[in-house]
């Protein structure tokens, strides 16, 4: 399982793999529970994790920054329900943090997701974007007689002003005549 796959959905806890997304919602699978449901896009958001970032002091930083920092921690998980031990728990692990603006209830969040995926072995690392799709990269890596060639123009196929000519020459249209009505 990929960290690029995770998502969080609103209205329904936990966190969920994207199995496949279809145009109307996605199918998912809880990492609590391993079940598979579809969940619809006109009740439900989707956010995958990687696209989630954290308020700081100085730039915003992504998500992942924050699990590595707390998986690097020898400090204990807090328990969650108490505002002042998470604030305390994130300042000791990442204290560059912004806690005016990331709430409690986020931190709590950040918890209980970290446990999940700690528990599913999902290893925390954002996917690396490639600089160019895999068959450019093919067709420029080939010797210049393997290239493939572009397609040639039909210079038989007729033009748009010839096919509107051939058109008017073949059949004159008929048109519709009004009906003439006794008053």
């Amino acid at each position: 399982m990929e960290y690029n796959r995770i998502i969080a959905v609103t209205g329904l806890p936990g966190l969920f793999e994207l199995m496949s997304s279809k145009t109307d919602g996605a199918i998912v699978r809880s990492l609590d529970d391993k079940t598979t449901k579809f969940v619809s896009s006109r009740v439900h958001n989707f956010s995958h994790l990687e696209s989630i970032e954290i308020y700081t002091r100085r730039d915003n930083v992504n998500l992942v920054d924050i699990f590595q920092a707390m998986k690097k921690s020898s400090e204990k998980l807090p328990d969650g329900k108490d505002a002042a031990v998470l604030k305390t728990y994130f300042e000791k692990v990442y204290p560059d943090m912004d806690f005016e603006r990331v709430y409690s209830s986020d931190m709590k969040k950040m918890v209980k997701w970290f446990e999940v995926l700690k528990k599913n072995d999902i290893e925390f690392k954002l996917s690396e974007e490639t600089e160019a799709p895999v068959e450019e990269v093919a067709v420029a890596e080939m010797a210049p007689e393997e290239k493939p060639a572009k397609a040639a123009k039909k210079k038989d196929a007729p033009k748009k002003d010839e096919v509107a000519e051939e058109t008017s020459d073949e059949k004159p249209k008929k048109t519709a005549r009004k009906k003439k009505t006794d008053e």
